[in-house]
């Protein structure tokens, strides 16, 4: 792919990020709006409650097929070449997903109360507009059903690459793969502000999202600070280890940070990650295998953006959050994002199917919540996880020279200019 082709490439992630957004906010916006005119007709605003209601039904059969189609290839590739590199890189790419998810868990348990008033969602006292007529879609098969499908299927159709030589299973769901973000990018994400505007309609309408508004301003800030603690965290233990400076490597990674807050794409953000992991001393090989495979398989900042939003929304809605019900959705979202397609909103829409073990519908209100907030500040996240490949990349690079790496190599010194 030539040069002016990837910058082509980058500049269309871009722009369509930023439009996501923008149309989400107008959606958010324009359903408050229309929700306080009450001079309006019941069934003029219940045409794009219709809507809704008949996408939530689509959500809710394709929502098996995105697990069968994303965790599948997600185990399956993550065994790729079980060679003791990737394995380290995957070993420490996932503990520092768990990491990112259970520490928003113990912040979000602990803080969000405070600036949370505990069942303010249902407090509107106004019943729901329903849908003029429904359009019940069943799924071929049950939440449940998929993960154990998936799990055991990624297990072995990895053991058929490896041991038996065998890539046919693995070609026909990398397929499905394929196909699943097809729909997801073509269909579900476009839609996603028309979905959205129905509902907040309805929340706009019963008042309901008054009392959410002024809560979701100290999640974000709170999300932000969490995830510049881990950044910064990380690199201060790749620079224990390394003897390198934390402060620097730090400073050497924030052209990256900020184009990824434009870019809101891990894989289109690669180029100035690569840049910047060639400041901090990474070597060639290294980094060019260890910032592209983390650009996939870490998503700290994504993992702890969505469980800091999860809490906040399960806590205005007067629900349970306590570890023995997230803690197995933060373990499952460890692997099912790790295939999750690069567009704006791909984590959060790849989350959905396991909202189920909180206990929440991946197509009704709160789900609608979680996807709002999540999108509207998908760059951060996107930006925390670039940013922690670096400091992984520099940690990698150190165990590759001392154990992998010629007598002759050694840890290159981080740039200062």
């Amino acid at each position: 792919m030539s040069d002016k082709k990837k910058s082509r490439d980058s500049q269309e992630k871009k722009k369509g990020g930023w439009g996501l957004i923008v149309k989400l906010l107008v959606a958010i916006a324009s359903g408050i709006l229309v929700g306080q005119l009450s001079f309006l007709p019941e069934v003029i605003l219940q045409i794009p409650i219709t809507f809704s209601a008949i996408f939530g039904e689509i959500l809710t059969f394709f929502i098996p097929l995105m697990i069968v189609g994303f965790i599948v290839k997600g185990i399956a590739d993550l065994s790729d070449g079980a060679g003791m590199l990737l394995g380290i890189t995957t070993g420490l790419a996932y503990l520092s997903t768990m990491v990112g998810g259970f520490l928003a868990y113990i912040v979000g348990t602990n803080l969000f109360p405070l600036i949370i008033n505990s069942g303010a969602a249902a407090e509107g006292g106004i019943e729901e507009l329903e849908p003029l007529f429904e359009f019940p879609v069943e799924p071929m098969f049950t939440v449940s059903a998929a993960i154990v499908f998936a799990f055991m299927f990624g297990i072995a159709i990895s053991w058929l690459r490896h041991k038996k030589g065998s890539k046919a299973m693995y070609n026909i769901f990398n397929e499905l793969n394929a196909a699943v973000t097809f729909i997801l990018e073509g269909f579900i994400i476009p839609l996603l502000p028309y979905f959205i505007f129905g509902n907040f309609i309805n929340l706009s309408y019963t008042g309901e999202i008054f009392s959410m508004l002024l809560v979701f301003a100290g999640v974000f800030v709170t999300i932000i600070v969490l995830h510049w603690v881990l950044i910064v965290g990380w690199f201060i233990i790749a620079g224990l280890y390394t003897g390198k400076s934390p402060w620097m490597m730090v400073k050497n990674q924030l052209s990256a940070y900020v184009a990824a807050l434009g870019l809101m794409s891990s894989a289109a953000s690669i180029p100035f990650n690569l840049e910047s992991a060639r400041k901090n001393g990474v070597s060639e090989r290294i980094r060019e295998f260890v910032i592209p495979f983390c650009a996939t398989a870490h998503l700290m900042g994504s993992v702890s953006t969505i469980v800091s939003s999860l809490i906040a929304v399960l806590i205005l809605n007067d629900m349970p959050v306590n570890i023995g019900l997230i803690a197995p959705f933060i373990v499952v979202l460890g692997v099912a994002l790790v295939a999750a397609p690069g567009a704006p909103g791909g984590a959060i829409m790849s989350a959905l199917p396991f909202l189920g073990l909180v206990g929440v519908d991946p197509t009704g209100t709160i789900a609608n919540l979680l996807i709002s907030f999540y999108i509207t500040q998908d760059g951060f996240g996107t930006a925390a996880n670039i940013t922690g490949d670096n400091a992984l990349a520099v940690i990698i690079d150190k165990i590759y020279i001392e154990r992998y790496a010629a007598d002759d190599v050694e840890v290159k010194p981080v740039e200062t200019d």
